[in-house]
């Protein structure tokens, strides 16, 4: 009887309406891909067509041959593709032993220190960019410096200039935290009465729990690392160390834009971000869940 009651026509319709309403919504989100793509997948002279064509009579490949004959833009993919994964390996460890320390570890200061690294939150990245700057170029013994950080150009030019300073992110660090005080204290309590280290409680039974959230934070340190375009075009002046952010404005030449390459870069740009996403989804709204259960 309450299915019958369920289904009601007016139920019937609003289910509907809802329904042609994320319909709607998905199909304009997607609207810019598809366009992408089909630009991409164009022969020259048929991009500016008028009017435009949503379907191209001719499939071609082309533009994808030159946008990695052009430009380097094997070497750029590489280069994002190492930086990109670094920063999920570096947020992963660093953010889930601090988020540990947060939740379960008593130590005086806790609540203050943690309170400070949420407020770094709050100060936008480009007040950043010239102390950081500095400290990477003044990195003692590094890139030709002496013990005083000078003579050389310190990380510059170098993967860690990238890594480094988002190694233990503010986010990462709230992110594993919340996640850790969802989980229950009585597996805490057992294995410190068995004698269990706090490194192998951490390691041997929390983080396994941690699955979830780990892959969640891993989606969005890989889309940050891999989307790096002012940072990068800040502490990278060796052509050979652009990253595909920086290689697509190559394409852009003396006020005039080669569409054909830059379509099928930016495709093949998107590609990682969208694979990463949709292998590891179905942890994404279970972590979300979660990391809100407690404050």
């Amino acid at each position: 009887m309450n299915q019958k009651l369920r289904w009601t026509p007016w139920v019937v319709l609003r289910e509907s309406l809802f329904y042609a309403l994320l319909v709607g919504v998905a199909i304009i989100m997607a609207l810019p891909f598809y366009w992408m793509v089909v630009t991409s997948l164009k022969p020259d002279a048929d991009i500016f067509s008028d009017p435009i064509r949503w379907i191209p009579q001719r499939v071609t490949f082309e533009h994808y041959v030159k946008a990695f004959t052009l430009v380097p833009f094997s070497r750029y993919f590489w280069n994002s593709t190492v930086m990109a994964l670094l920063g999920v390996l570096a947020n992963l460890i660093l953010g889930s032993l601090a988020g540990y320390a947060f939740a379960r570890m008593r130590f005086p200061g806790r609540e203050g220190l943690f309170k400070m690294k949420l407020a770094s939150l709050l100060i936008p990245g480009v007040v950043t960019l010239i102390p950081s700057f500095i400290i990477l170029k003044s990195f003692p013994l590094a890139g030709g410096n002496n013990l005083l950080g000078q003579g050389g150009q310190g990380l510059l030019n170098s993967y860690w200039a990238i890594v480094l300073p988002g190694a233990a992110g503010a986010f990462a660090v709230f992110f594993m935290r919340q996640f850790f005080r969802t989980l229950p204290d009585d597996l805490m309590d057992a294995a410190r009465v068995d004698g269990a280290s706090e490194f192998r409680i951490f390691w041997s039974i929390y983080l396994p729990l941690c699955g979830p959230a780990l892959a969640t934070l891993g989606i969005f340190t890989f889309q940050a690392g891999w989307n790096v375009f002012l940072w990068a075009l800040i502490v990278f002046n060796d052509p050979k160390m652009s990253t595909v952010q920086m290689g697509l404005q190559s394409f852009s030449f003396n006020h005039q834009t080669d569409y054909g390459p830059l379509m099928a870069a930016s495709v093949v740009v998107s590609l990682p971000v969208l694979i990463v996403f949709l292998f590891a989804q179905r942890y994404f709204t279970q972590s979300i869940s979660f990391t809100g259960a407690k404050g």
